[in-house]
């Protein structure tokens, strides 16, 4: 996929000090949302999976674990 232009808006601070540092802002900040679009997109799975896993969760207490007897640890 190709790259795309966006303005941000940063703390004059911190864009100065990322500068300073020869911090590279849109390597970085890209880096930060694709972070955070990673940990939103598995809280809201979570959240829409939450009745199944917890299911499975009591299954497993009650149970066991499916394939426990074929364990050699």
């Amino acid at each position: 996929m190709g790259r795309v232009k966006v303005n941000l808006t940063l703390d004059a601070d911190v864009a100065e000090t990322a500068r300073a540092l020869g911090l590279n802002m849109s390597r970085l900040a890209e880096a930060a949302i694709a972070d955070a679009a990673k940990l939103e997109r598995n809280r809201l799975w979570r959240t829409e999976n939450k009745s199944a896993i917890e299911a499975y969760a009591e299954e497993v207490t009650k149970e066991g674990l499916p394939l426990a007897g074929y364990r050699s640890f």
